[in-house]
């Protein structure tokens, strides 16, 4: 972990904590919402959607403060190299740096 990347941790910590609240809170309003007969007014696929992401946002940030732990975040999981504090400020449980990630997208 970089000088600059360790200077940040703390606040891309408290983040990921309130994003990790935040999908947290969604999947349990959301999982209310199914069990009623309206569905909170969601048709059933959107709301299944709906579902998934938050699912996928916790685990993201689950991950993201896992590595943080083990002293691995801010290091691409393809090349290794470092993950720049920009990006991790936009989306804080990026497990790619930029190159990588649009070669996967390819």
């Amino acid at each position: 972990m970089t000088d600059t990347l360790r200077s940040h941790t703390e606040a891309l910590r408290d983040l990921l904590e309130r994003q990790f609240q935040a999908h947290t809170g969604q999947l349990t309003e959301l999982t209310v919402y199914s069990r009623e007969a309206d569905h909170g007014g969601y048709d059933p696929d959107t709301l299944r959607a709906l579902m998934e992401t938050a699912r996928q946002g916790i685990a993201d940030t689950a991950t993201a403060l896992r590595r943080m732990s083990e002293g691995t975040y801010g290091s691409c999981e393809a090349c290794g190299g470092e993950i720049p504090v920009a990006r991790l400020e936009i989306l804080p449980s990026a497990r790619h740096c930029v190159p990588c990630q649009q070669r996967q997208r390819r």
